[in-house]
Order: C-alpha cells, then structure tokens, then sequence
C-alpha cells in the first residue's frame, strides 16, 4: 500500500503539473512545430547522452575498484541503463535497479554498490552546486532582472532597478546571517548540545557526515584525476547533448551558451522532483526559465518539451533493449553453469 500510494502520488504530481503547463497551450500546433524539427541534431544529442551514461558506468567502475570488484564497461553500462529506464516507471527506484541488475551480471553484492551509487550522486550534487554557483554569476544581471520584473512592483522601482538593489542587499543580509548563526553555534556550548539532541538536527548532521565521507572516498581511487575527469565529462555531455537541440527549431537557434547553461542548471532541479523522470517539473520550471532569453513562455515549453521528451524517448528504447539483454545474458549464463554441473 505504501509503494502504490507513492507512485500514486508521483504520478498524481506529474499529471497536475503537466495540466498546469500545457493548459493554455495549442497542443496540435506544437506537435506540428516538432514533426518540422531539423532529426540531424536530434541523432547527436542522442549520441551525446549514450556517450555521457557510459562514462557514468566508466566512473562506476572506478568506485568499486577498491571494493574488490571490477565489472566490465558493458556490464556497468546496461545497468545504469536500466537504471535510468526504471526511473521514468516508478522514483527514486532507478539506484536499486540499476544495483540489482548489476549484481544478477556480475554478482556484485547490492549494498556495496548501492553505497557506490549514494558516493556518486554526492559528487554530482557537488557539481550541480558548483554549476549553479557559476550560473547565477555568469548570468547575474539577466536573473536579478527577472526577479526584479517579478517583486518590481512591490519593493519600488518601477524599472525594477529598485528590487536589484533590495535582491542585493537581502543576499549580503543573509550571507552575514548564516555566518553570525555559525559562529554563535559554535562558541555556545549549551545551544550547541540542545540543538545536537534534536532529532532533524542529528539528521541532519549524520547526512554531512555521509557526504564528507563520500567525498573523500576519491582518496582510496587508483585514480582520483581520471574519476574527476569523467565527473567533468558527464555534465559536459549532458550540456551538449540538450545545447545542440536548440539548432532544432528556429525559435531556439540564436540562443547562446549561457542559455544552455541555464536549460542544463533548472533543467537538473527539475528532473530531481519526485516524479517519473522530472516529468511535470522539468517542463515547467525550463519553460518559464527560457523567457529570460527572449522566448514566449509557449515557445519555452515547446523548447522544454522537446529536449525532455528526447531524453525520455532515448533513454525508455535503450533502457528496454537493455532489459532484454540482461534476460537473454543470465538465460545464457544459467545454462552454460548447468552444463558446466553436467
């Protein structure tokens, strides 16, 4: 009952969000504006994307190197396959397909896997911090002025020159906030052990724990340079593989590599809401985000829709044909060890 009434809920979630997205939009003429897409751009993005999950299969090999186990390329690659194919049937269950598969493969036990996979998302979150740290910088003006387009009207300053100053003065605030709250919560005892008592705080607590230890697992790597260079090489591919869709469709082919790296930053937060696969989420936040580049919200949506449903659509064909492939691998491996015992 519990796992029907997630998915349930995840898949209630995505609904409601897609209805709320596409509500206002002329679904026909959209379809119309993708059927007339340039599919040469389409076919290499989808080569980048296959190139960026075997280097994440690549990078998963490297963690469980010091564990003892070394599976093959191929073998890793069609569990993170399956991985992501289970992810956009039911959340959040893509890490312990993907685990599963792996271990019926290469008998690799789940829970050391799984606690690869746990090392791995907490390097990418890293990243994702790091690239959105690098957006917000790179792209400053462009977003004070849409929050300032937003609250203009309520902080003064009709042009909204106003609300970018009051945006930069909350942000000092709150920088010097965060740092008074710290330091207070280290120099004062008492608050400090009545806090750690709190059960969210020790949560909370134990969860940096997890990430530190994560982190600084790299140092056991044969490889620590090649590990950080596929981490670099998956978010490139996966800037990439959606920054050359917008050659796809006219209203998109003069946005620049800033707006790719906007899609790529909102596009991850999307795909981390507890729907399948970001669905919903994705096509909201991307197409609201993209009228920061000059696009109507209609023309953002059908820019969302389009690089969210090639990545869908790829990842759904791969992830199948992979299924199949574990089956006919274990069929095949059963009866060559039933031969073996004959």
């Amino acid at each position: 009952m519990k796992n029907f009434l997630r998915y349930a809920i995840s898949l209630g979630l995505a609904g409601g969000l897609l209805w709320y997205v596409f509500k206002d939009i002329d679904l026909a003429a959209m379809l119309e504006r993708l059927q007339q897409a340039d599919w040469s751009w389409i076919a290499v993005s989808c080569l980048i994307m296959l190139g960026a999950h075997i280097t994440r299969a690549w990078r998963w090999q490297m963690l469980m190197e010091p564990l003892g186990y070394k599976p093959t390329l191929f073998d890793a690659s069609i569990s993170v396959f399956t991985g992501y194919f289970a992810n956009y049937i039911v959340p959040r269950m893509g890490e312990v397909t993907r685990c599963g598969t792996l271990y019926r493969l290469e008998r690799v036990p789940v829970n050391l896997s799984f606690g690869t996979v746990v090392a791995e998302r907490i390097f990418d979150v890293v990243t994702l911090l790091v690239l959105i740290a690098l957006n917000f910088l790179l792209e400053f003006d462009r977003l004070s002025g849409f929050f300032a387009d937003l609250f203009g009207s309520k902080v003064g300053g009709g042009d909204g020159s106003g609300a970018t100053n009051w945006l930069l003065i909350i942000v000092l605030v709150g920088a010097v906030g965060v740092v008074l709250v710290v330091y207070i919560f280290f120099k004062n005892k008492t608050l400090r052990e009545k806090v750690l008592a709190n059960g969210i705080a020790q949560k909370i607590v134990n969860f940096s724990k997890g990430m530190l230890e994560g982190l600084l697992s790299i140092r056991r790597l044969k490889s620590p340079v090649l590990f950080v260079v596929s981490t670099l090489l998956i978010w490139v591919f996966y800037y990439l593989s959606s920054y050359v869709l917008f050659f796809c469709i006219p209203e998109t082919s003069d946005l620049g590599p800033l707006a790719g790296l906007t899609l790529l930053v909102i596009g991850a937060i999307g795909m981390a809401a507890p729907t399948q696969g970001g669905i919903g989420a994705y096509h909201l936040l991307v197409g609201n985000v993209m009228i920061l580049y000059g696009l109507t919200q209609k023309d953002g949506i059908t820019l969302a829709t389009f690089v969210h449903g090639t990545q869908m659509l790829l990842m759904l064909a791969v992830g199948a044909l992979a299924f199949l492939v574990v089956l006919f691998m274990n069929k095949s491996r059963e009866k060559v060890v039933e031969e073996a015992q004959v």
